[in-house]
């Protein structure tokens, strides 16, 4: 059996995430909301990354990695 928990917020944002979350159940719709947050973090951090590598620095990452995977072997 879960355990459950409470967690204080303003009520304009518990107005704000019941809308939101419709008629999902909270922890459902708690764990979407993060999975979604850390998703755009992935998204933003890799945004960043293209923008301070060239695409010859891609290129050579990707062979490095393809390069590895095909000489690792495990015993």
């Amino acid at each position: 059996m879960s355990r459950y928990s409470t967690i204080s917020v303003t009520e304009e944002t518990k107005r704000s995430l019941e809308e939101a979350k419709g008629d999902m159940e909270w922890s459902a719709f708690l764990l979407e909301l993060l999975k979604e947050a850390e998703e755009a973090r992935r998204i933003r951090a890799f945004n960043k990354l293209r923008v301070l590598i060239t695409e010859e620095e891609i290129e050579s990452i990707k062979e490095s990695s393809r390069e590895f995977r095909e000489g690792f072997r495990l015993r």
